[in-house]
């Protein structure tokens, strides 16, 4: 038996949230002393496809046709699959990513396999149980999550393991040619836009995030300053997109994106339990708020009773400073 994992990719580039599924499945792969495979859908050099040997994979099986340039849910979740099969892989690891999220129902079901999503830390074997611990309640308590079947497949949540390389391994690249099935195409992604000027919030290491406290749009140039010179995301509440101040894309909370970055920073938001579901998994959390009694502050490491329109160009001026 080996391990497989799924290295999804944005114009033909690995971001950070795949070497970190990649040397989270390769230490899963170590665990029960096998071998880990990753599987690559798409248009990807073949030195892009290489680099993933530094994080532990030993052979990469890649599916370049025309057909499979856009993401396809079904398509995509039979190939992978597929390929799980063909290389005798009893646990599949992929980002638990908006990608990632639909497939890895898919998956499981195409190989009668246990799922967990969210999944924040390495799985424990122990007595013949193989458990995982993962978020619950939007990201306000953890589980841990027995898995009985024989295959299992695991959508690793962003920013909850880290990218860790292996040293001296070598990789080899495939190429590997599915089935073609007519009803995996039944609906087509036709054209896919991605932002390519900004970071990507849901790997954000750093997200900077601004609420009704700014008082509209217009204010929101030095949120995006700050978020520049940390080289940040940018993110909102939800009535600040609601009201269109903000693209929905930017949503962080309950019904909208859960982050999980190393610094969360939230200016002018008052913390409503449904924000906070969204944000509760983030490493360090700084609130700048000029109501001492906003309920953000309960959770906050860090936080500032001030204005925003004061604190954050002051926050400015000092990283500017820091950096000339």
């Amino acid at each position: 038996m080996s391990v497989l994992v799924y290295v999804e990719h944005a114009d033909g580039k690995f971001k950070k949230s795949v070497y970190e599924a990649v040397s989270y499945a390769k230490a899963i792969a170590e665990q029960n002393n096998t071998n880990l495979t990753a599987i690559s859908i798409g248009a990807v050099e073949a030195t892009e496809l290489s680099a993933l040997g530094k994080y532990g994979a030993s052979k990469v099986l890649s599916v370049n046709n025309e057909q499979l340039k856009n993401f396809v849910n079904q398509a995509y979740a039979s190939v992978i699959a597929e390929a799980a099969n063909a290389e005798n892989a009893n646990i599949v690891v992929l980002s638990n990513s908006f990608s990632g999220k639909g497939l890895g129902p898919r998956v499981a079901v195409k190989l009668k396999a246990g799922f967990v999503d969210g999944a924040i830390e390495l799985p424990v074997v122990e007595g013949g149980k193989f458990s995982v611990k993962k978020t619950a309640f939007s990201g306000k308590a953890f589980a841990i999550t027995e898995i009985t079947a024989e295959n299992k497949v695991i959508a690793l949540n962003p920013n909850a393991f880290g990218v860790k390389e292996s040293a001296g391994s070598e990789i080899s690249v495939e190429d590997f040619t599915p089935a073609d099935k007519a009803s995996d195409f039944a609906a087509v992604v036709k054209e896919i836009i991605r932002a390519t000027d900004k970071v990507s919030l849901p790997d954000a290491e750093i997200v900077v995030s601004a609420g009704r406290g700014l008082k509209g749009p217009e204010n929101w140039g030095m949120v995006e300053e700050l978020a520049s010179l940390l080289g940040a995301a940018t993110a909102c509440s939800k009535p600040v997109s609601d009201a269109d101040w903000r693209p929905h894309s930017e949503h962080v909370g309950q019904t909208g994106i859960t982050v999980s970055p190393n610094l969360y920073i939230a200016i002018g938001i008052s913390g409503a339990i449904q924000h906070l579901a969204g944000i509760s998994s983030s490493k360090v959390i700084v609130v700048i708020n000029k109501d001492p009694e906003a309920p953000f502050f309960k959770v906050a490491d860090y936080g500032i009773v001030g204005d925003a329109f004061e604190v954050v160009p002051k926050l400015i001026e000092a990283l500017k400073a820091h950096k000339g």
